[in-house]
């Protein structure tokens, strides 16, 4: 089964967006989708030699379930800071978010996860893939927000990319 599925994430992930591109659900239009879903993964397969494991079910849903939270959140603050702020109220700071994240498919899930929520955004992991830096747009304490970021999405994702 493996061999014949070697990413199953990505292999679902495929049929998935190959039924939202295709904006119907059919029988001939699914049966493409996982084609697609099995075959693109078969042929990909020999570019990801390490791949991480990935613990799906529970943690993976909780962990979507609250970005789409904190993302809706910080979209309404974002806009009271905008509408209701002056620029020059904003305190905007570089953080220096140390990572206990050892993949790269991890590391690019949290930076993702970052930039996805408005009021912040990655902009560079250094070379050892130990640090990231993001951009906050407004945050009192640079070390409170470190932490935060770390207690809410990296300890998630060291649990779901075990």
């Amino acid at each position: 089964m493996k061999r014949l599925f070697p990413h199953p994430g990505l292999t679902w992930l495929l049929i998935v967006m190959w039924l939202l591109v295709l904006n119907e659900l059919s029988v001939g239009g699914l049966l493409l989708g996982v084609i697609f879903g099995t075959l693109v993964p078969l042929f990909t397969a020999p570019f990801w030699p390490e791949r991480p494991s990935v613990r799906y079910g529970w943690p993976l849903i909780a962990y979507v379930l609250l970005v789409i939270g904190d993302i809706i959140i910080a979209n309404f603050h974002v806009a009271r800071l905008i509408l209701f702020r002056r620029n020059r109220d904003l305190r905007s700071c570089w953080l220096n978010i140390p990572l206990d994240l050892q993949s790269a498919e991890a590391i690019t899930v949290l930076a993702g996860t970052i930039s996805l929520t408005p009021g912040t955004v990655s902009t560079d992991i250094s070379t050892d893939g130990r640090h990231l830096l993001v951009h906050a747009l407004d945050t009192g304490d640079a070390q409170a927000e470190v932490a935060r970021i770390k207690s809410r999405y990296e300890r998630r994702l060291l649990e779901i990319f075990r």
